[in-house]
């Protein structure tokens, strides 16, 4: 096998101008090469387990096909230079149930590499680097972990340990809230303000780190971060222009107003530091952890609120939604086997109508019409909907309302 050295692989691979499709295999062998790895035809030679071109199926429906795959190790989805490598890993994620949920996930455009981890239950870790950091320590110990040892790159931190973490401090905010007397409903609508932004700054629904920004900028000065923020939740409200960036309208009514919560030096140095952690690694629940802990407990019992965390919705939803629509589902596979069964014994214009009866059984059992959306929920119980959709609309009272009024129901 012959070996290249870091610097003439860095050094092949900048001079190339060759577009992905023809090129990117050449790229991995060379990688290989490089590395002292197996190639794929070497190691696999039926393509079972390791192998280029590997077909799935996308999470999203549809077929595709992942560049390069090695079982309980790695995906690689290739792009041609200076393309986007986000949109890339975007793609990989919609491959790697099919692809058995492979523990690193890879992309690059053949001068840039990202090296993402992909283990259930951690905080996702990113390695970055391009063809002229190859040759460091550190990128070379990545790449070898890809094929030897990929668990050796399991982040040390949980989601559990974030969530926990941003709670606790979101918590200190609503203690120092109710502690000055805010109005409970206020204090909770203003934390989830805050909880919401770092949520959408995290997914790039706003932009630039812009809320961070703003905190960072305004922690010795409440009077100055409470102004910002009146006119940002303002921007969010309407969609416009703020601080020179284009801010979305945000419908669904948390910013139907724009009123703040004054918060004080130390609470802005708590706001600051939840800020600064991995926001796309907390979970969701926190908001109806919050809304629950930021109002007084003589309040809650009148108030019907309640907090319904993930295992008790999953409890619900599972047996009064997916169970049933499985059910449904299974029978409608059934009829539509049948009728292609039939129309193997038929011919002409009758066996074609049967066929045609088949392929439409799946839809027309879901009350799909062509080109049109799935109906759910129709034959559900109140309660499950009730539940279900508290925990999706925590904001919106008419959710509240039904599941108010499904909690009295079911005992």
């Amino acid at each position: 096998m012959t070996r290249l050295s870091p610097h003439e692989f860095a050094r092949r691979w900048e001079a190339s101008s060759l577009s992905e499709r023809s090129s990117y295999q050449q790229h991995f062998l060379d990688l290989c090469d490089m590395l002292g790895a197996p190639k794929p035809a070497e190691e696999d030679p039926s393509g079972d387990f390791y192998t280029f071109e590997k077909g799935v199926e996308k999470s999203g429906g549809g077929k595709g096909f992942a560049d390069v795959w090695r079982k309980d190790c790695f995906a690689i989805e290739y792009k041609g230079k200076h393309r986007d490598l986000g949109a890339a890993y975007q793609q990989l994620l919609q491959y790697r149930e099919s692809l058995g949920n492979p523990p690193l996930l890879v992309v690059t455009d053949m001068d840039r590499f990202e090296v993402h981890t992909n283990f259930t239950g951690t905080v996702p870790t990113v390695y970055r680097f391009s063809n002229s950091e190859i040759g460091e320590r550190e990128n070379l110990r990545v790449l070898r972990a890809m094929f030897e040892e990929p668990y050796s790159l399991r982040p040390l931190r949980t989601v559990e340990s974030v969530t926990e973490e941003a709670a606790g401090k979101f918590a200190r905010l609503a203690d120092g809230m109710r502690a000055r007397g805010v109005e409970p409903r206020g204090a909770a609508r203003f934390l989830n303000k805050l909880l919401f932004c770092l949520f959408a700054e995290d997914i790039r629904l706003l932009q630039n780190g812009l809320f961070t920004k703003i905190v960072e900028r305004t922690r010795r000065e409440p009077d100055r971060f409470a102004a910002y923020a009146r006119d940002l939740f303002a921007a969010m409200r309407d969609g416009g222009d703020f601080l020179l960036e284009d801010i979305l309208h945000f419908n669904g009514g948390l910013f139907e107003d724009a009123e703040v919560v004054a918060l004080t030096a130390d609470e802005l140095r708590v706001l600051a530091e939840a800020a600064r952690l991995d926001w796309g690694a907390v979970e969701p629940a926190i908001f109806g952890t919050l809304f629950e802990r930021s109002l007084d407990p003589s309040q809650r019992a009148r108030l019907g609120a309640h907090y319904t965390g993930r295992e008790d919705i999953l409890a619900v939803v599972e047996p009064v939604l997916m169970a049933p629509l499985r059910r449904e589902w299974d029978g409608v596979r059934e009829r539509a086997a049948k009728e292609a069964e039939d129309a193997r014994s038929q011919s002409g214009q009758k066996a074609r109508n049967t066929l045609r009866r088949a392929e439409g059984g799946p839809r027309a059992g879901f009350g799909i019409s062509p080109g049109g959306s799935p109906r759910f929920g129709s034959s559900i119980p109140r309660a499950g909907r009730g539940t279900f959709f508290m925990s999706r609309s925590r904001n919106s009272s008419t959710s509240k309302k039904k599941c108010r009024r499904s909690r009295g129901r079911s005992g």
